[in-house]
């Protein structure tokens, strides 16, 4: 998907600019990578904890060997990485790279690690699946496949992008008239999308728990 990402976001900016998009998008996976790896899951998961954050498992010290566990772990980081590409485009052309790259890793290791926290963990103060009594009436809020955790998470990332750092350079002409500036390759845009669709198949269908159980030391369950 972050190749999907890449590519989408690649074509639907000017030429001069192709290499920035490409070369972020592979580091970005790399820093989220990491920033998921150090903190990030860490803050989202296991028990016991607080309601706002965990605090178990940095850099997956103490971490359970099963199979079933490291394929929960790369599932998470796969949505954490997915926050992240939503973003992307938002800045595309009118970011610098060092920037966004902290941007990114912060994102993924702070900000959407405690949101998942809050829904997807037992102890989450809005998880539906708390043992004691939460914030809201005691019912939890249900997010099957991550709309609000992580489109959600990721649309607000990306409208805070935008609004910070305003239109692309162009963007306007002196009198304040906008000026279209096309994408230049419409053929990276379909790919993008094609391969985005086709990782949406391992991706949302995933949400269903019985996917995340161990199957064997091949993993070829998990993997369709």
């Amino acid at each position: 998907m972050q190749l999907g990402f890449a590519m989408l976001c690649a074509g639907s900016v000017r030429a001069k600019n192709t290499m920035n998009i490409m070369l972020t998008n592979v580091l970005d996976a790399a820093a989220s990578g990491l920033s998921y790896y150090l903190f990030g899951y860490a803050f989202s998961f296991k028990s016991p904890s607080n309601g706002f954050i965990g605090r178990h498992f940095f850099g997956l010290r103490e971490f359970p060997s099963s199979q079933a566990d490291y394929s929960f772990f790369l599932y998470q980081w796969a949505f954490a990485i997915a926050v992240a590409g939503i973003t992307s485009s938002s800045i595309a052309e009118r970011t610098q790279f060092v920037a966004y790259l902290i941007y990114s890793s912060f994102l993924t290791g702070f900000v959407y690690p405690v949101v998942s926290h809050w829904f997807w963990s037992g102890d989450g103060w809005a998880s539906a699946v708390k043992s004691d009594n939460n914030l809201l009436f005691g019912s939890g809020a249900i997010d099957f496949a991550g709309s609000g955790v992580v489109h959600m998470v990721g649309g607000i990332a990306r409208l805070w992008g935008a609004l910070i750092e305003g239109p692309r350079i162009g963007r306007f002409d002196r009198s304040g008239q906008s000026v279209v500036l096309r994408g230049h390759s419409a053929s990276l845009v379909v790919l993008g999308s094609f391969l985005l669709w086709f990782g949406w198949y391992g991706f949302n269908p995933s949400s269903f728990l019985t996917i995340l159980k161990s199957y064997g030391d091949s993993g070829g369950y998990y993997g369709q």
